[in-house]
């Protein structure tokens, strides 16, 4: 691609293929802050002309949930030789048994895998700070494109979630602000050029793994189009009551509604609280995989808070929908309201549309 005029893509491209790399650390680092940027734009805590500051946790811990198939599922070889890796501790292998899902941002960790969590993450943190943030640097300079310092931090045997709150304990990382921004419009091109150079590294370390088995262990866990519990959800809340579809103002009946993705599933994977609306079977099927219109998301806006109130707020999933909402929504800032999320929700429909094109719906007919 063409340079957008930041130099943005040519720092991108240096680091990709020009930096010289004695393992996967450096292109490990760069994915970490694309899906960061892509998928969770709401971690950021400060943003100025220049950086913008994410929690150290955050980048850590999207560190584990990639390397955690690629070391402990697959065994591929992310350094050449037989040396292990400084990130890899006790902790990190007790983690075999998990998948990266069980601990993604907004997850609640019971007291006794929250310590082998944090303590996973810390030892990535620390990794990262002294490997790959500290080797990547501007063409022709010693001087680190990333910048990030750790916070002193007590790890308890206590239940904890993996919320903005809890990765910022870790410390800070910064990123050029025309960099972060790169990263969110251009991820879906971004990340298949890292992926690439990241297969022909392990390639050239080990040539017994075929081409499927590599790109296996790379391929981001995403989870599963899962709208079960927000069905159960409606179903509850039917019984008692009445629940109508966001787009239509329609009263669902039992046993004859969708769950729908707000922001749809197959164009960018999120299957948080705040993007499942109940709808009526017709709503769905005519949006389908399009994008809601700005004027129609605006109208939904009394029916989609009066469902958060009804369903979510005051329940055992409240802390969860403004975790996930806090993580994956932008400009939700500080206080926990749900106008926050929904104005986060009209920034990220706009982020949407502009970065991926997205079809509109209009509504119903």
């Amino acid at each position: 691609m063409a340079d957008d005029g930041t130099g943005a893509l040519p720092t991108v491209r240096h680091i990709i293929v020009n930096d010289n790399k004695f393992s996967t650390y450096k292109l490990g680092l760069l994915r970490a802050l694309v899906r960061i940027a892509d998928g969770a734009p709401g971690l950021a805590l400060n943003r100025t002309d220049d950086w913008v500051e994410i929690p150290l946790g955050a980048v850590g811990l999207f560190w584990i949930m990639l390397y955690h198939p690629l070391v402990l599922r697959h065994q591929l070889r992310q350094a050449p030789g037989s040396r292990g890796y400084s990130f890899a501790t006790e902790d990190f292998f007790k983690l075999q048994s998990f998948t990266p899902l069980d601990f993604r941002v907004g997850m609640s960790l019971s007291a006794d895998v929250a310590p082998v969590v944090l303590r996973a993450i810390k030892a990535a943190c620390r990794n990262i700070l002294d490997n790959p943030a500290h080797y990547t640097t501007w063409p022709g300079s010693n001087r680190p494109i990333f910048e990030g310092g750790s916070a002193r931090m007590t790890i308890k045997k206590a239940p904890v979630r993996l919320d903005k709150a809890t990765l910022s304990r870790f410390g800070t990382f910064r990123v050029p602000s025309f960099l972060w921004d790169a990263f969110s419009r251009y991820a879906c091109w971004i990340e298949p050029a890292i992926v690439n150079e990241w297969i022909d590294l392990m390639g050239s370390w080990d040539l017994r793994y075929s081409m499927d088995e590599y790109h296996r262990g790379l391929q981001w866990v995403e989870g599963r189009r899962d709208t079960s519990a927000v069905r159960q959800m409606i179903n509850q809340q039917l019984e008692t009551g009445r629940v109508e579809c966001v787009w239509t103002a329609q009263i669902l009946k039992a046993k004859r509604f969708d769950v729908d993705h707000c922001f749809p599933w197959s164009r960018w994977n999120n299957n948080d609280l705040w993007n499942l609306m109940p709808a009526t079977h017709t709503a769905n099927a005519s949006k389908s995989e399009k994008l809601p219109g700005d004027l129609l998301l605006k109208e939904a806006h009394p029916r989609v808070v009066n469902w958060w109130e009804q369903a979510i707020v005051g329940t055992s999933r409240e802390e969860q929908f403004f975790s996930e909402a806090e993580a994956s929504l932008p400009l939700l800032g500080q206080e926990r309201t749900l106008e926050g999320v929904f104005e986060g929700m009209l920034q990220q429909r706009l982020r949407l549309k502009t970065n991926l094109q997205l079809a509109e719906w209009l509504g119903a007919l």
